[in-house]
């Protein structure tokens, strides 16, 4: 039974994956193409952030909320700073709320793609490049990208 259950979870990360469920983005750069955006449709995106325990920096969305039209391209940033006395090594994990929605948030640069090393006391701002793509359901009003930070160090040991 054990090794039943076992063997599901990478089926489960394959249909997510698939999907869009569970709300995993991919950690992939998107290729967006030049398209007309959907200019008579709103949907407002929240950015969310937080730090795993272990993580003792300071993370925080530069706007908390933003108004958007499917199809074209934004920009925004976060900002980090590591409130540490040695350079220490995080990974943003990203997820999009509804689950849904997660397929349909393309992201072309993100700080998530790849670990951040910061210096004792280091501190930046980071980019995000993003749009909502045409496809995202009619019914779908807002959606939420929220990222949690981990210590890298810390999940290697």
């Amino acid at each position: 039974m054990f090794g039943f259950v076992f063997a599901l979870v990478p089926l489960y990360d394959v249909f997510c994956d698939i999907t869009g469920l569970n709300g995993k983005t991919s950690g992939e750069r998107a290729v967006i193409v030049d398209i007309e955006p959907d200019l008579s449709r709103t949907v407002t995106v929240e950015f969310v952030a937080s730090v795993n325990e272990s993580m003792p920096w300071e993370f925080r969305p530069d706007v908390v909320r933003m108004q958007v039209h499917p199809g074209k391209s934004y920009r925004t940033a976060f900002y980090a700073r590591n409130e540490t006395g040695r350079s220490m090594v995080g990974q943003a994990v990203p997820s999009v709320t509804p689950g849904l929605a997660a397929v349909h948030f393309k992201k072309t640069e993100c700080f998530c793609f790849t670990e951040q090393r910061f210096e004792a006391g280091e501190s930046r701002e980071m980019p995000l490049i993003f749009m909502i793509d045409k496809d995202l359901p009619e019914d779908i009003h807002e959606v939420t990208l929220a990222y949690t930070f981990f210590d890298k160090q810390k999940s290697l040991n």
